[in-house]
C-alpha cells in the first residue's frame, strides 16, 4: 500500500496540472497574447511528447525495471514544470509544456505493471477505485485551487505548485516502491522505437497543425495531409515490422490484443480522450470569456463535476469485481453524453453559472462509474508480464483520442466561430452609424481568420473599436461564441454514444475451470 500511496502522488500532480492548465487558459493567453491556434499547442506540445513515446518508455521500464523509469519522469516533468513557470512568451511556454509531456510519457506507463504486479486481480478492483478517488481529487483541486492560484498569484503559480509535489514524490519513490526488475534480460527494439516514433508524430502533428496551415503547404512542396499519410505509412511499417518480430522481442507484442476486453477498452480510452478535451476546450473559454467569470469562479463551477465523480468512483469499485463491469460501463458512458448534452443545450451569452449544475453533476456521475471499471477490464485477463506494453498501449491511445479532438473540435470551433463572427458581425452593425459599419464587419471577419484571441477580456476588444462600439461587439463576440460551441459540443456526445455501444460486446467473468486450464497451459 506504501508502494501504491507513491504512485497515486504521481498521477495527483500529472492530473493535477492538467486540469490546472485547462482552467488557466484564457489567462495564459491574455498573459502571453497568444492565440486560440497558440494556446491549442499550449496543451498539445503536451501530448504530442506524452503520445509519441508511451509505448517505448512502457519497453523501458520492463528493461531497467518500473521504479526507475517513474523516478526519471518525475525529475523530468518537475523541472519542466520550472521551466514552464519561467516563459516569457508562447513559444517557450509550448517548449517547456512538450518536456513537460517527455515527463509524463516517462512515469505514466510504469504504475500499471506495478501494480499488476504487488495485487492479484480479485484486489485490482479496490486498487482501481483509489486511483479513481484520487484522480477525482485532482481533478477538484486543479479548478479550484488553480483558479485560486490564477485569481491571486498569476498563470505562473500553476506550475511553481508541482515543484514541491515532484520533490516528495521522487523521495518517497526511491524509498517505497520495490525495484522489480525482469527475471531475464531484455532487448530495446531500436527500428521498432524509431518506426512507431516517427510514424506517430508524423500523424499526430499533421492532425494538431492541419487547421493552421489551412490543410495545406507547410513549407516547400511539404503539405498537411502528406505529413498524415507519411505518419500513416511508416505505422503500418511498424505494424508489419512487428508481426515479423513476434517471435523474438518485439517493441509491441500482438498477444496483448488477443483479449477482447483489452481491445475494447482501449477504444473505449480513446472515446474518452476525445471527449474530455472535446467538452472542456470549448467550455472553460466560453465560462470566462462569454460569461465573464473569474478563474476560481469558473473552477467552483466546473468542480461540481469531479465531486459528483469522487461520490461514485468508490462504489463503482466494489462493485466492479462483483458484476460485469459493461453494466457500469455503458450507464456510464452515456450518463456523460446526457450530461454534457443538458450542458450544451442550456448554454447561452446570458447563463448563469449554476444553470449547468445538473448537467455537471449527471456527467460527473457518469465519469466514475467509467474509469474503474474500464481499467478492471482492460487488465482482468491479462498475464502480468504484458502490463508494461499494455500501459503503453492503452494511454497512447487514450492520447491519440485527445490528439485527434483537438484537430477535429479546435478546427470546427474555429471555423464555426469565423462564420458566426461573420454573421453576428453583419446583424449588429445596423445599430451603429454608417461609416463605422464596414471597418466593424471587416474587423471580426479579419480577426477570424487570423486567429482570434479568446482569453479574458478578448471579446471584441482587441479590434480598437471606438468606446461607445465596445458594447456592441462584446455583444457580437458572446452569441458568436456560443453560436460555435452549440454544434462543436455535439462531436465529443457522439462518440461516448458509439463508445458505449462497443461496450456491449464486453466479455463477462472467465469460468474458474476455463480460468485454470489457461494458467495451466501457460505454464506447460
Amino acid at each position: 500500500m506504501a508502494a501504491l500511496s507513491v504512485l497515486v502522488l504521481g498521477l495527483f500532480m500529472t492530473l493535477l496540472d492538467l486540469t490546472i492548465v485547462n482552467i488557466a487558459i484564457p489567462s495564459i493567453l491574455d498573459g502571453l497574447h497568444a492565440s486560440l491556434d497558440q494556446v491549442l499547442w499550449v496543451l498539445n506540445a503536451y501530448s504530442l511528447f506524452y503520445a509519441v513515446l508511451l509505448i517505448t518508455s512502457a519497453r523501458l521500464g520492463d528493461i531497467y525495471g518500473p521504479r526507475k523509469l517513474f523516478a526519471i519522469g518525475i525529475v523530468i516533468f518537475t523541472v519542466a514544470s520550472g521551466f514552464s513557470a519561467l516563459a516569457q512568451d508562447p513559444t517557450q511556454l509550448i517548449v517547456s509544456r512538450g518536456l513537460q509531456g517527455l515527463g509524463a510519457a516517462v512515469l505514466a506507463p510504469q504504475g500499471l505493471p506495478l501494480m499488476m504486479s504487488l495485487f492479484p486481480v480479485e484486489k485490482r478492483g479496490g486498487v482501481f477505485a483509489i486511483y479513481g478517488v484520487i484522480a477525482g481529487l485532482a481533478v477538484i483541486a486543479g479548478p479550484t485551487v488553480g483558479g485560486f492560484l490564477v485569481t491571486h498569484f498569476g498563470w505562473r503559480s500553476i506550475f511553481t505548485v508541482n515543484l514541491p509535489i515532484g520533490v516528495i514524490t521522487f523521495a518517497l519513490a526511491m524509498l517505497l516502491i520495490p525495484d522489480l526488475r525482469p527475471g531475464r534480460r531484455h532487448r530495446l527494439d531500436l527500428a521498432g522505437v524509431a518506426l512507431a516514433t516517427a510514424g506517430l508524430l508524423g500523424a499526430i502533428f499533421g492532425l494538431i497543425e492541419g487547421q493552421r496551415y489551412d490543410w495545406g503547404v507547410v513549407t516547400g512542396f511539404i503539405t498537411i495531409p502528406e505529413i498524415i499519410v507519411a505518419g500513416i505509412v511508416l505505422l503500418a511499417l511498424f505494424l508489419y515490422y512487428q508481426a515479423r518480430r513476434q517471435g523474438g522481442e518485439p517493441l509491441l507484442p500482438f498477444e496483448v490484443f488477443k483479449d477482447r476486453n483489452f481491445t475494447l477498452m482501449t477504444l473505449v480510452m480513446a472515446a474518452m480522450g476525445f471527449a474530455i478535451l472535446g467538452i472542456y476546450l470549448p467550455l472553460t473559454i466560453y465560462m470566462q470569456s462569454v460569461l465573464g467569470l473569474s478563474a476560481i469562479d469558473a473552477g467552483v463551477t466546473l468542480a461540481i463535476q469531479p465531486l459528483a465523480m469522487f461520490l461514485t468512483s468508490g462504489l463503482a469499485g466494489g462493485l466492479a469485481q462483483k458484476v460485469n463491469g459493461k453494466y457500469l460501463l455503458i450507464p456510464g458512458l452515456l450518463a456523460l453524453a446526457a450530461g454534457t448534452a443538458y450542458i450544451d443545450w442550456v448554454a447561452q451569452a446570458n447563463s448563469g453559472r449554476w444553470d449547468f449544475t445538473p448537467g455537471l453533476i449527471a456527467s460527473g456521475l457518469g465519469m466514475g462509474c467509467i474509469w474503474t471499471p474500464v481499467f478492471s477490464i482492460a487488465t482482468r485477463d491479462l498475464p502480468a508480464h504484458l502490463g508494461g506494453v499494455a500501459s503503453g498501449v492503452i494511454n497512447t491511445i487514450q492520447e491519440l483520442g485527445g490528439v485527434l479532438a483537438s484537430a477535429v473540435v479546435g478546427a470546427f470551433l474555429q471555423n464555426r466561430l469565423a462564420l458566426s463572427l461573420h454573421d453576428q458581425a453583419v446583424a449588429a452593425s445596423g445599430q451603429l452609424p454608417a461609416q463605422y459599419r464596414g471597418s466593424f464587419v471587416d474587423g471580426f471577419s479579419k480577426a477570424a481568420h487570423s486567429g482570434f484571441e479568446v482569453g479574458v477580456g478578448q471579446s471584441g476588444a482587441s479590434l480598437n473599436l471606438p468606446a461607445q462600439v465596445q458594447a456592441i461587439a462584446h455583444h457580437v463576440f458572446t452569441h458568436a461564441f456560443v453560436d460555435a460551441m452549440h454544434p462543436t459540443m455535439v462531436l465529443p456526445i457522439v462518440v461516448l454514444v458509439a463508445a458505449a455501444a462497443a461496450s456491449v460486446f464486453v466479455r463477462g467473468h472467465k469460468p474458474v475451470a476455463l480460468a485454470v486450464h489457461e494458467a495451466e497451459a501457460a505454464v506447460a
